[in-house]
């Protein structure tokens, strides 16, 4: 018998396009627990209010929430050369913003990006430009 695929994409983090300009995506591994695991794989997850932190030369998402439970940290699994990049780009005025987080094949991946963040005025454009692509004004 064969096993149904789930969908990939477990969740998205929509208010981060909304609140910072994205650079380029970054897809990192996330050290779990079973419960952890099981939790991401019924949906029970926001991505929304969490963010990325480099401590001690490592990645740790901040703010997880995953079902009743608040406010976890997680520890990110990347490589040294990935974490200083990050770490350059930190330095520079810039935010590590959590994207997507992955969960269909065996491994739970998470995709991050390094934002910066918009003004009132920016934040408007975005708004106008989205009400121009659904053909509100014409």
């Amino acid at each position: 018998m064969k096993k149904k695929k789930t969908s990939d994409m477990v969740t998205v983090n929509r208010k981060a396009h909304y609140d910072y300009t994205l650079g380029d995506d970054l897809t990192v591994g996330m050290s779990l627990s079973g419960l952890e695991v099981r939790a991401i794989r019924d949906h029970h997850v926001q991505l929304k209010g969490s963010f990325v932190t480099i401590r001690g030369g490592e990645l740790w998402l901040n703010n997880l929430t995953l079902g009743a439970d608040t406010a976890r940290n997680i520890k990110l699994l990347a490589t040294k050369k990935q974490i200083a990049v990050l770490e350059r780009e930190k330095v520079a005025g810039s935010t590590i913003v959590p994207v997507k987080l992955l969960g269909g094949s065996r491994y739970i991946k998470l995709v991050i990006a390094v934002g910066k963040g918009k003004k009132k005025y920016d934040k408007r454009e975005t708004i106008k430009k989205r009400d121009i692509e659904r053909g509100r004004y014409a």
